[in-house]
């Protein structure tokens, strides 16, 4: 009678953690091939209690024994993981399926490949990146710093480009031999450089806000807030003062993320006070070749940086682009290349980074406008996920 107990109690062990497994089916609608996209599978989804911890789940294919590269978010900052993620490798117009049950994942990778931080050594910068490229942009104390006429300081709400070659993370070993006098990551020593120029400009992807044919933006970020880093996303919240366009006052704040394989860092807008914004990438010197596609919601910006070439670009959903313009002036750092964006219950998401020469696949102006319609076009065509 004992073993009959035992042997219940086994199998009802056993059909209680067969039971918190599940199925996730992910489908590619295109006939193109699909990676470095990013599935969000929230705990209510996987049918988890509130006390259950997405930390202990890990994500395995169905047909082999390989399991997938997973992070989990706290998205909503009650100190309890609501997302799980996990990037998928889908050929084109076909389907895959991966089992979510607990466990460990014995190939989990021990590198922070998307990394963001507050960077108050350096004035107060907060910079990301992933394992392809990396941005900056500047706060409060940097912004005072050239208010008071101190040297060293940067008034912009620009975004600036860090120009990386490599696949490791390179923001605290810059910062760090810069800081110490070791060296700078303004000369290249193999692993890249920051010789892109932001000044006034809107960067790669910075906004602005037009009235009656002129350009007003914010100045430098006044909080920020890190949501996550790890080997799949970073993202991290930007807070920015009011400030005035010719009368209107706009309230701004920038969800900003960067997941592993891509180029173009979202850009989430929560913003007040206007129906419409624009958001800019740099012309510099004016020595670039523009592209837009109004067809396939993209603009680009192919410009030589040194002695190299620089690919410029942002991709926002179709409906939401009102059209492009490309705003020349003598004045200095303030020609952009606009994308005129429509505001939706107060928010706009776009997607703006860009694609080095030196540091990236992109040879060619055709290549680089080749990465963006392809981005546009799996926007337009998200992956499909089912959780069965």
């Amino acid at each position: 009678m004992k073993k009959h107990l035992l042997l219940a109690t086994i199998l009802a062990s056993s059909f209680a953690v067969h039971s918190q497994n599940k199925i996730i089916r992910v489908t590619n609608p295109l006939d193109i091939d699909r990676e470095f996209e990013t599935v969000e599978i929230t705990k209510k989804a996987l049918g988890l209690s509130p006390s259950d911890k997405l930390e202990n789940y890990v994500v395995k294919e169905v047909t082999s024994p390989a399991f997938l590269e997973t992070q989990t978010v706290d998205s909503d900052g009650d100190g309890n993981a609501d997302l799980l993620l996990f990037q998928p490798k889908i050929q084109a117009s076909s389907r895959q399926e991966y089992e979510v049950f607990v466990g460990s994942n014995p190939s989990a990778s021990k590198t922070v490949s998307c990394y963001s931080r507050f960077v108050p050594e350096r004035t107060d910068d907060y910079a990301w990146e992933n394992n392809k490229v990396a941005f900056r942009t500047y706060g409060p104390v940097a912004q005072k710093m050239v208010e008071d006429k101190i040297p060293g300081g940067t008034l912009t709400s620009g975004i600036d480009a860090w120009l990386k070659r490599v696949e490791y993370p390179i923001i605290d070993k810059w910062y760090e031999k810069t800081v110490s006098g070791a060296g700078s990551y303004h000369k290249d020593t193999g692993e890249g450089l920051d010789n892109f120029a932001v000044g006034d400009s809107r960067g790669i992807g910075g906004i602005a806000v037009n009235v009656d044919g002129k350009y007003y933006f914010s100045k430098n970020f006044i909080s920020w807030k890190t949501i996550t880093t790890g080997p799949i996303r970073t993202s991290f919240i930007l807070t920015y003062a009011d400030w005035d366009a010719k009368g209107n006052k706009i309230t701004e704040s920038k969800l900003i993320s960067l997941d592993y394989g891509n180029y173009l860092s979202r850009f989430e807008i929560s913003i007040k006070g206007a129906k419409t914004i624009a958001a800019g990438l740099t012309l510099h010197d004016k020595k670039g070749t523009i592209t837009t596609n109004f067809k396939q919601h993209w603009m680009s910006h192919w410009e030589p940086i040194d002695d190299s070439e620089i690919g410029m670009g942002l991709v926002a959903p179709d409906d939401t682009v009102i059209g492009f313009t490309n705003y020349v002036t003598n004045d200095k750092d303030l020609s952009n290349l606009y994308a005129n964006l429509k505001v939706d219950d107060n928010k706009v998401v776009y997607y703006a980074g860009f694609g080095w020469k030196k540091g990236s696949p992109f040879q060619t102006k055709a290549e680089w406008e080749k990465y963006l319609s392809s981005f546009a076009k799996k926007i337009d065509n998200p992956l499909e996920v089912k959780v069965k």
